[in-house]
Parts: structure tokens; C-alpha cells; sequence
């Protein structure tokens, strides 16, 4: 596998280290497919990962969301292993697996559901309202300059007449 060299882009874009990392470590993996997702685009903001976990129980998968990376188990107990050799033809796989997904910033795991051997899990990109686009409204009033009231021949006249 050729591996690209992002070295010269790492000069010239300024705080894209991460999205860099990405790329590099994406190339690096090399995945079984197993067990197989969908990713889903629900709306604008909505997304939902989709997996095929048939064979294992909600207590056999663990799914945990650290920063920007989303981690889901699955292991198998091992009174499962010893049960296969009353099988004569196995061909579900509930081999132990671990799946990563890296996440978008502002992307939170808001649930997730096990029914049919399927593994949903609903997450939620929520943009802070600092960072959100803001309309600027243009005034079209001039500035106040501000208006200074002390004149000084006016206050000379006033301190000659106090003094006579």
C-alpha cells in the first residue's frame, strides 16, 4: 500500500493537524469489514450508524464516545466458544469485534437501540451558538460625535467679571 506524503500541505494550512492525522491513519488501517455498518444521513444535522451485530446480546457490546472517536465492542462470553462443537454448519460469525469511527467536532451519540441483530446508534451534530454564522445588521443613522459644551472665551469673560 503507497502511503501519500502530506508534508507540503501541513506548511501552508495553518490548524488542519487533525484532519491530516485522519487521512494518514485512514490509509494505514487495514479493516476485515466485519461486522458490516451503514452510516445514514437522517437530516442537516442527524446521522445514524447502522450495524450487524447478529448473535450478540445488548450486554455483549460496549459503545463508548470519547472526544472526537466512537469505539463499539463486541465480545462474545466464552461459554458461546464451547457450545460450537454441537454445531454442525456455524456460519453466523460472533467473533469478538472493535469498530471505530472517527467524529466530526460538536457530534454526540445521543442513543442507541439493539433489535433484529441490528446496532443503531443516533448521533447528533450540535454546532455551540458562538460558533454558528451571525447576521451583522447595518446601520445606516451617522455616528453621534459627542458634543463638548465648554466654550472658552465665555468662561475668561466669567472669571474677569467675578474678580472685579
Amino acid at each position: 500500500m503507497t502511503r501519500f506524503d502530506f508534508t507540503p500541505y501541513r506548511r501552508s494550512f495553518v490548524g488542519f493537524d487533525r484532519v491530516f492525522d485522519a487521512l494518514e491513519n485512514a490509509t494505514a488501517h487495514v479493516s476485515d469489514n466485519y461486522p458490516p455498518f451503514n452510516i445514514e444521513r437522517i437530516d442537516a444535522n442527524a446521522y445514524r450508524i447502522t450495524i450487524a451485530v447478529a448473535g450478540f446480546k445488548a450486554d455483549e457490546i460496549d459503545i463508548t464516545a470519547q472526544q472526537n472517536q466512537l469505539l463499539v465492542k463486541g465480545s462474545k462470553a466464552q461459554s458461546a466458544e464451547q457450545d460450537r462443537s454441537r454445531f454442525v454448519h456455524l456460519g453466523i460469525a460472533t467473533r469478538n469485534f472493535e469498530r471505530r469511527f472517527d467524529l466530526a467536532d460538536f457530534v454526540r451519540v445521543t442513543g442507541a437501540n439493539i433489535a433484529d441483530g441490528l446496532l443503531t446508534i443516533e448521533l447528533l451534530r450540535e454546532i455551540p451558538e458562538a460558533l454558528k454564522p451571525q447576521k451583522i445588521a447595518i446601520g445606516t443613522a451617522a455616528p453621534e460625535t459627542p458634543v463638548i459644551d465648554v466654550q472658552p472665551e465665555a468662561s475668561e469673560a466669567s472669571e474677569d467679571k467675578a474678580a472685579a
